[in-house]
């Protein structure tokens, strides 16, 4: 029976493991963000202007809400480091903004040579994933005795 903890202790120990659980947890906030994002600012975004200036505000609101989170949560769970928050924080946003711009440029491509949106999505996300982990690795918290 004593096993079984010392495993799972290790299990989240190791920083890859610590990685996709904070990713699958942060997948989750920044979804219930954006709903809610979109049932208000959105809401009253598409009333005042129009729908796609109630997408592109549901987006931001949640973009920042999930950056936010997900870097709180990479920062104490995965990388666990200190100091250089706001340094921290503008990397992280870079490598985020990388994944999205990957995103955006690849899941079009990948439409428009008849792949279907959801499986070209997914094998997107698992490029994404494995640039981010590079990415917060060695760009977001970094440290100069790494």
């Amino acid at each position: 029976m004593t096993e079984r903890p010392r495993l799972l202790r290790r299990m989240v120990g190791d920083r890859r493991v610590a990685f996709l659980a904070v990713g699958a947890a942060n997948t989750a906030v920044g979804f219930v963000a954006f709903v809610a994002a979109d049932l208000t600012v959105g809401s009253i975004v598409d009333a005042a202007v129009n729908e796609t200036a109630g997408s592109l505000a549901t987006l931001g609101c949640a973009h920042v809400v999930g950056v936010l989170f997900a870097f709180a949560m990479y920062r104490r769970f995965v990388f666990r480091v200190r100091g250089g928050v706001w340094r921290d924080l503008v990397r992280f946003e870079g490598v985020y903004l990388v994944a999205i711009g990957v995103n955006a440029v690849a899941l079009p491509l990948l439409v428009g040579l008849g792949w279907p949106r959801i499986p070209a999505q997914l094998s997107i996300l698992t490029v994404t994933v494995v640039l981010s982990w590079f990415g917060h690795s060695h760009v977001s918290f970094r440290r100069s005795g790494d």
